[in-house]
């Protein structure tokens, strides 16, 4: 028991010794000096700080549950007769986030650059009686923000204050911008040589695309599509770092209404608005739209506006016109000349039979309608979408049925495999042997020109193969995460919610890795080859010369039909 209370008091003495120094330290050790409102220091510049804490406010502030030393975290009960400065406060111990957003806005990096005249979180938050910005007496309310940030950008805040923002704001309108609103809370940014994008697209757009904001304020709704539509917009949305922007022309703080005389875009200033860019530029020069009026619109009611209006609709019917005569006569001249020459041409091998071209059309079908329909969903802003409606539902269903259908033609093309001496011919000619991998190394060396002589092979070599058994591998693929995800409820009773999170993952970009290989490989097969360009016509009436076939496929004896074949209706020529 002795040596319990020996170690008992020990371990009290070390506690006690090892505590800081400003354990002990309380606010009203603090408010014995700052408490007297004339308590003031002289800065490096000569100024006159004022240490004064008011109490009371600092109880109604949002810190009033924290002690001086949570943020003076440095002081001590020696303080201040060790004649050591207070070091600043670090604000991102409990607001970190802000803390790092701050220190890569202009004001952070010029702390960092040394200018330490840069605005830190007490100029624009206070110091001891920081308020909630809802609050009409914070120097960050809205309609306060100009008086706060006007004390280091004085004449900003001025015409800020003479704008249609500025004017808007204090007459109560908390949609209108403030400071924070065009360079952001934290994180505030200049715009100062911004690009027209930057400028247009995330700062103007930001109130001035809102149909919300357009609405209420009866505000031209188009005026950012109308922007991006012009020639500034489309040069900005290139790249252009010089196009002119909303700024260029509205201003940037002192914006006002164009029927204001004292407007950039006022009509007696416009001249001198547009000679900023186009020296030389004249009134008539000055009267042209910048804001390109969408098409169907009737143009405005001056005279140039409806003739404009006019000439557009005229060019689109001779477009359409001209350009849809021109397609369907080179159409039906293409489908005539190919008819003939394939009916010139003696073609008595068969390399298709009438099962397997309808397999073939089938999945091909289905593949296509994939396609599209998926990456509509992936692409919702691209044509792909459109040619579908914008419709969700039908992309839905249309993509779901084509997959059911994709699935079904593997079934049966299994079960054609398995069940028919044409199918058990195929799988056999179509399985991969060592010849394939020697294929592959003779072709490499033709390719590469260290020979003249390229791979024989017999049905089917080694590309044919590939594209098979990707096929094959890419179906079973695309059919089973496409049902985990089409039936993600049940497979999340049975399995981890992650499973479904993958298959997403795998049927997006196993649908890129295919579509990309069609493309790639397979049209170059069966269409770009300048040997059968445009079109090998074996998937139409399954049939290839016997010129092809020996130079194509030599180790194939077959050069005469297999078997009698009748005609297909997907035939080629005949009718016309």
């Amino acid at each position: 028991m002795k040596r319990g209370s020996f170690f008992l008091c020990l371990g009290t003495l070390f506690l006690f010794t090892a505590l800081p120094a400003w354990a002990g330290l309380k606010n009203s050790d603090c408010l014995d000096c700052h408490g007297d409102n004339t308590l003031f220091k002289t800065n490096s510049a000569g100024k006159a700080i004022s240490l004064f804490v008011d109490a009371a406010k600092m109880k109604l502030s949002a810190h009033k549950t924290n002690d001086c030393i949570s943020c003076h975290a440095d002081l001590t009960t020696k303080h201040p007769d060790d004649n050591k400065p207070v070091a600043p406060v670090n604000c991102g111990v409990c607001h970190a986030r802000q803390t790092d957003s701050f220190k890569a806005s202009v004001h952070g990096l010029a702390l960092k650059a040394g200018h330490n005249d840069a605005a830190t979180c007490r100029d624009c938050h206070d110091s001891h009686d920081i308020i909630s910005d809802n609050s009409p007496t914070s120097p960050i309310y809205f309609s306060r923000q100009a008086e706060t940030c006007g004390a280091c950008h004085d004449k900003e805040a001025r015409e800020w204050a003479q704008s249609v923002h500025g004017k808007a704001v204090l007459a109560g309108s908390h949609d209108a911008p403030t400071c924070t609103g065009c360079h952001d809370e934290h994180k505030i940014r200049s715009l100062k040589g911004s690009s027209a994008m930057n400028i247009s697209e995330e700062v103007c757009s930001r109130c001035h695309a809102s149909e919300r904001l357009n609405t209420k304020y009866n505000l031209p709704a188009d005026r950012v599509k109308t922007f991006f539509d012009s020639y500034h917009g489309l040069a900005a949305q290139y790249g252009s770092t010089v196009a002119a922007n909303c700024a260029s022309c509205h201003g940037y703080h002192k914006i006002l209404a164009s029927s204001d005389t004292n407007s950039m875009i006022n009509k007696v200033h416009l001249v001198e608005t547009c000679g900023k860019c186009h020296p030389g530029a004249n009134t008539e020069f000055s009267q042209g739209k910048i804001h390109v009026e969408p098409d169907g619109q009737a143009g405005g009611a001056d005279f140039g506006g409806r003739l404009n209006h006019w000439v557009r609709q005229i060019y689109l019917l001779l477009i359409v016109g001209t350009i849809g005569g021109m397609l369907a006569h080179n159409g039906i001249l293409f489908i005539k000349k190919t008819a003939a020459r394939l009916r010139m041409t003696e073609r008595p091998v068969v390399r298709m039979t009438a099962s397997q071209r309808w397999q073939h059309f089938i999945l091909a079908t289905s593949f296509i309608v994939l396609a599209v329909t998926g990456f509509a969903l992936k692409f919702s802003d691209s044509w792909l979408a459109k040619v579908l409606g914008s419709s969700e539902p039908f992309r839905r269903w249309a993509h779901r049925i084509a997959g059911i259908v994709m699935l079904l033609i593997g079934l049966y093309h299994l079960v054609y495999l398995l069940a028919t001496r044409d199918g058990r011919k195929l799988v056999a000619d179509l399985f991969p042997v060592k010849k394939d991998a020697l294929d592959v190394l003779q072709a490499v060396r033709y390719l590469a020109g260290f020979t003249k002589d390229k791979p024989k092979i017999g049905r089917f070599g080694y590309a044919e193969k590939m594209e098979y058994w990707a096929v094959v591998w890419g179906t079973i693929i695309m059919g089973a995460t496409g049902l985990a995800i089409w039936f993600k409820i049940d497979v999340t009773q049975h399995l981890p919610r992650w499973v479904v999170t993958v298959a997403t993952t795998i049927h997006y970009y196993e649908a890129v890795l295919a579509c990309l290989a069609i493309i790639v490989w397979h049209f170059y097969h069966v269409i770009f080859d300048p040997e059968v360009y445009p079109l090998n016509t074996a998937c139409l009436d399954g049939r290839i010369s016997e010129e092809f076939q020996a130079h194509e496929h030599p180790l194939e004896p077959a050069t005469a039909p297999r078997r009698a074949d009748p005609p297909s209706t997907l035939q080629v020529g005949k009718e016309i």
